[in-house]
């Protein structure tokens, strides 16, 4: 029985796949524009921040954070490039958990890690799956999943 109803819910079910794709990129979109203004409105004081985490050339660094995090929002809101902008995204959260949240342990309520893993998990499908069909992506290069 179980093998007759899988198929036509996996059918059924996936017809929501590029909303899915669409609701998961503007709300990690959403998610980066705060910190990127943040960094933006106060760029010495980030490289400071950074300098004080350990981070090499954190004046350069800062600037490269903030551009990535905003070129990020901008890309991942049309759904172009959003394979290729995922991955220094990733790199940028891997920085925040190990710099900033891995002593804080795991729970977000304690400043831990859990939110950056959730970004990383959801930026790696953006890296596997693609945009889907409502992106520039899927416009311009005719991508599919």
């Amino acid at each position: 029985m179980l093998k007759g109803i899988y198929p036509n819910a996996r059918n059924i079910l996936s017809r929501g796949r590029d909303i899915a794709l669409l609701l998961a990129r503007l709300t990690i979109a959403y998610g980066f524009y705060n910190p990127a203004m943040q960094k933006w409105s106060d760029i010495s004081s980030v490289g400071e921040w950074f300098g004080t985490l350990g981070i090499p050339l954190p004046a350069l660094n800062a600037y490269l954070a903030a551009s990535t995090e905003l070129l990020g929002v901008v890309l991942l809101t049309l759904g172009l490039f959003t394979r290729l902008i995922s991955l220094p995204l990733i790199v940028m959260m891997v920085v925040a958990i190990v710099t900033v949240h891995i002593g804080h342990g795991f729970s977000a309520g304690d400043n831990g890690f859990e939110i950056p893993l959730y970004y990383i998990l959801f930026l790696a499908l953006f890296a596997s799956f693609g945009a889907g069909k409502f992106s520039l992506d899927h416009l311009l290069f005719g991508e599919e999943q």
